[in-house]
């Protein structure tokens, strides 16, 4: 998972990660995950995405080779 999307994100409005962390209530672990391009939850992105006004494709990225 690639989060640069999100972190650009974070920096156009303003907002740094704990920001973030304290307006979806999401745990610190979870934010730690995310800045190593590791997996979380569905439910996390979604409150992201909830929190931030944006869809999924604004936040993240699949790392790999791209399907055709």
């Amino acid at each position: 998972m690639n989060y640069n999307k999100l972190w650009k994100l974070l920096i156009d409005k303003n907002m740094l990660k704990k920001d973030l962390q304290q307006m979806t209530g999401i745990s610190s672990n979870a934010m730690a995950k995310m800045g190593k391009g590791g997996d979380v939850s569905t439910q996390i992105l979604s409150k992201i995405c909830d929190s931030l006004n944006c869809k999924l494709e604004d936040i993240v990225d699949l790392d790999g080779k791209e399907q055709s």
